[in-house]
């Protein structure tokens, strides 16, 4: 009997590709053959998926980005990748397609939906971003990482969580180490591209913390290439032991290690934050599609595991009080770390393997 074939469609950011490349790794475990459709920009964060995972890159395109011109074309890149992805299911046809998110995923999930084949989507956030609303009422499962998440009328969502890769869960709940007079890690995170709001602010903040806690700190921070330089050069002058890059592959080590974590509240960083049991302050994305970014944090904030500041409250000043208030109580800080594994859903990949499962067994639609 032939491999079961799953063909997963995901987008060009961290928040679709990890729970992507969670779920590779699940059903490659479990005798599938696995497929990765998604675009040339989605293609530079495929490094971590396991490496017998095949790799197709699709035409797609978003009225978000380029000029008059670039827009123009949108509908026929679109279009062009459709066909693609319908001709190669023709010659070799998935067991179930799942998607992610992103405008990549629209060729595949498109040509999935016309070819009638099991499908379903994962939305990472607590608001469906802009194709997973457009595919919700055409999908047979509508699988939610966030708890409530707002659908349109008539769908309803499977809470499953979000689903994180094999380097992650072999950190969850690893012991916490709470603040004291020894060394200790801060790590900066922003997303999959950094954030230049937290490169602009963070450093000065740490940077105004008394010497002796200073001089026991050490801070990853990943910033944009752009503002790479300055912000390690800010480190440096103000005598901050600072490793500090656009992009980290070991994410989840550092975060095992932080006695802190200050983070975007993409859906992918919270639910490593806590599947892992770290004290974070959060600071949602203002530009997010319909704040989103905001209802990630909720849980984590309302478990007293996170300490949320909006970006209209963001100063100096303010987030070195927060900084000051977990370095300062190690008591707390161990709360917090508890708290955020409790929120943890370590088991999201088996949930979202059981329902692809499903779609397995029950056959076209």
């Amino acid at each position: 009997m032939s491999q079961p074939l799953l063909l997963i469609a995901a987008g060009g950011t961290g928040g679709h590709m990890f729970p992507a490349q969670a779920l590779a790794e699940a059903m490659l475990a479990r005798g599938w053959r696995v497929k990765l459709s998604t675009d040339a920009r989605g293609a530079r964060y495929t490094g971590g998926f396991p490496h017998t995972t095949e790799i197709e890159q699709i035409s797609s395109a978003t009225f978000a980005r380029g000029g008059v011109l670039a827009k123009a074309a949108v509908p026929f890149r679109i279009l062009a990748g459709i066909t693609a992805a319908k001709v190669k299911m023709w010659r070799d046809r998935p067991t179930v397609v799942v998607g992610f998110g992103g405008y990549p995923t629209i060729p595949a999930m498109a040509a999935a939906t016309i070819l009638r084949l099991p499908r379903m989507i994962h939305e990472q956030n607590g608001v469906l971003g802009r194709v997973n609303n457009l595919l919700a009422k055409r999908v047979n499962t509508v699988a939610c990482g966030t708890w409530p998440t707002i659908l349109p009328e008539g769908v309803e969502g499977v809470h499953v969580g979000n689903p994180v890769r094999g380097a992650v869960l072999e950190r969850a709940g690893a012991a916490y180490i709470p603040p004291g007079d020894y060394p200790m890690e801060l790590l900066v995170i922003g997303g999959s591209q950094g954030a230049r709001i937290l490169s602009d602010v963070i450093p000065p903040a740490i940077a105004s913390l008394p010497m002796e806690r200073l001089q026991n700190l050490r801070v990853s921070h990943q910033a944009r290439g752009e503002d790479e330089e300055r912000v390690r050069t800010y480190y440096a002058e103000h005598g901050i032991s600072a490793d500090v890059q656009p992009f980290f592959n070991d994410v989840p080590r550092r975060m095992s290690e932080a006695q802190l974590i200050i983070s975007r509240s993409g859906a992918s960083s919270v639910a490593d934050i806590s599947v892992i049991g770290r004290p974070s302050i959060l600071i949602p994305y203002a530009a997010a599609t319909g704040d989103h970014q905001s209802a990630n944090a909720r849980g984590l904030v309302d478990a007293g595991a996170a300490i949320l500041i909006p970006e209209s409250q963001m100063s100096v000043e303010t987030v070195a009080q927060q900084i000051a208030i977990v370095l300062d109580n190690p008591d707390g800080a161990h709360h917090m770390a508890r708290a955020a594994q409790g929120v943890g859903k370590p088991e999201a990949t088996e949930h979202l393997v059981s329902l692809v499962e499903t779609l397995a067994q029950k056959g076209t639609t």
